[in-house]
């Protein structure tokens, strides 16, 4: 987008091409705005992509899909329907659980009374009841919570204050109650609640500081369900993408950011590695807020507010994953399953206390019934398992020390063999991504997978706000309001894009 183009509209410039990036770029060129994106690596997606390898495809990012309503929205109010470019397919079972005591628990998809039934046959009626009462809290803080702190910019707890009815619903989303002391205020069988544990995972936090209100992810999933895209998660940003060009969207890959370029206190463009400059009305950056606000912004006076809360916040913790090509086919594997460890709590002391590799996770393995990400005849297995960030300091555990992650690798393989949820002689190939890895990809740092993490009461008010205190720069993405997941970075564009839209003239 050179100067002089399109001389009528308003300028936008993106930085990173990322979900949330690649949201606030559609739903700008919608408006009008001429829109330049500039991604530093050679594809979109940011995190949320497919990688390929011996004709196996996997999502070794997002490899679940919730509230697609987010994306319909999004692809209906900018030309055509979400399902014009995509296939969505329901996830049924949605979930396979494998807990230390021997029980399993299958949950259905997008169905509350069919998981209240499963878990009566699982774990007895009493617990069914429990489960039942726990999710009608959920889905009160579900309604109270959805509007102002989802959907709408967090500007501050004083705005919040003011609204009509925000005390009655403060007493609803019991902001200083953890998520496991709401689990266990309301649960009595202990698989349960490591079940409810596990939901702080979907933001790289530890349950026992996470704030309760993360039922609300618990209730979503069983009332809008688990969703596929054929072909994976990662085709969403390629779906995005061929959205955003058909608008008009101007998009440079292979391009870094090395400033964002001020008069000031306003953002007025950028400064790319090469040198060259562009100019721009607004600019958004879907970089991590850190790296935007130490890195990207090089006058250490601008918005030190911002810098000093992101230093407050805790963040969140990275994860080791294993790509396995597998020989077969096993009729009883689920696209998804979820295998506990015995001692919960040991892994979320090693992933923010002693810093170490986690030596019984939990296991997580994403294996698509959808034959167009593997050869006949053959399985796709993602393993993750959460780790600490990476770091050469005291912050983090170093995974670049020689042999310590194929050392990992290796035990990672002998777990999944002894819980029983892998016959090892079926591998016919695999490959490993470590915290250091992800760092370096999606320049992440310490390869954290969803920026700061939730723990504490103020998280929600320590992750950067969506409008920066520079005059014109915006944030958006995993690190920043409303936080990480697929359906909340693409609420994070459209925050952003209505942000902008609306702003007087400059």
């Amino acid at each position: 987008m050179s100067e002089d183009s399109k001389p009528q509209s308003k300028r936008a410039i993106i930085i990173g091409g990322g979900l949330g990036g690649l949201s606030a770029a559609i739903r700008l060129a919608k408006n009008g705005f001429a829109v330049h994106l500039f991604e530093a690596g050679s594809e979109l997606g940011g995190k949320c992509r497919v990688e390929k390898f011996d004709d196996h495809s996997f999502d070794t990012g997002p490899s679940l899909l919730t509230l697609p309503a987010v994306y319909r929205d999004l692809f209906l109010k900018t030309g055509s329907p979400l399902e014009s470019e995509l296939t969505l397919l329901p996830v049924d079972p949605a979930f396979d659980y494998y807990f230390p005591s021997g029980k399993r628990l299958t949950l259905p998809n997008a169905s509350r009374a069919g998981v209240t039934e499963a878990i009566a046959t699982t774990f007895g009626s009493a617990s069914a009841q429990e489960w039942s009462a726990l999710m009608d809290r959920a889905e009160a803080m579900w309604d109270v919570s959805r509007e102002p702190f989802i959907e709408s910019e967090l500007r501050g707890f004083l705005p919040l204050l003011k609204r009509p009815g925000f005390l009655r619903s403060l007493r609803t989303i019991a902001p200083f109650t953890s998520l496991r002391a709401m689990a266990k205020r309301y649960l009595s069988t202990p698989e349960l609640i490591t079940l409810i544990d596990r939901y702080a995972t979907y933001t790289g936090s530890d349950p026992r500081r996470a704030p309760a209100v993360l039922l609300t992810i618990a209730y979503i999933e069983q009332v809008f369900g688990a969703w596929h895209i054929e072909g994976g998660i990662g085709e969403l940003g390629s779906a995005m993408e061929h959205r955003a060009r058909k608008l008009g969207v101007e998009i440079s890959c292979s391009s870094p950011v090395e400033r964002i370029t001020t008069t000031g206190n306003r953002a007025t463009g950028v400064q790319l590695r090469d040198g060259r400059s562009f100019h721009a009305d607004y600019i958004v950056s879907n970089v991590d807020a850190q790296i935007t606000y130490e890195k990207l912004i090089k006058d250490p006076t601008l918005a030190k507010g911002e810098r000093a809360k992101l230093r407050r916040a805790t963040p969140s913790f990275s994860g080791f994953y294993l790509l396995i090509n597998l020989n077969g086919l096993n009729d009883n594997q689920a696209h998804h399953t979820v295998s506990f460890p015995a001692n919960y709590d040991a892994e979320f002391d090693a992933l923010f206390h002693s810093l170490q590799p986690v030596v019984d996770p939990t296991l997580y393995i994403c294996s698509p019934r959808d034959r167009s990400m593997a050869p006949a005849d053959s399985e796709s297995w993602f393993v993750l398992v959460n780790a600490p960030r990476h770091s050469n300091g005291s912050d983090g555990f170093n995974w670049r020390t020689p042999g310590v992650a194929e050392k990992y690798r290796d035990h990672l393989i002998e777990l999944l063999v002894k819980r029983n949820l892998l016959d090892s002689s079926r591998i016919k190939s695999l490959q490993f991504r470590t915290p250091a890895d992800i760092e370096e990809l999606y320049s992440a740092p310490g390869g954290s997978i969803y920026g700061n993490s939730s723990n504490g009461a103020s998280a929600a008010f320590n992750r950067a706000a969506n409008r920066s205190p520079i005059e014109g720069l915006f944030l958006v993405g995993g690190s920043a309001h409303p936080g990480g997941g697929v359906p909340l970075v693409g609420l994070s564009g459209e925050i952003v894009a209505n942000a902008i839209t609306s702003a007087p003239s400059r």
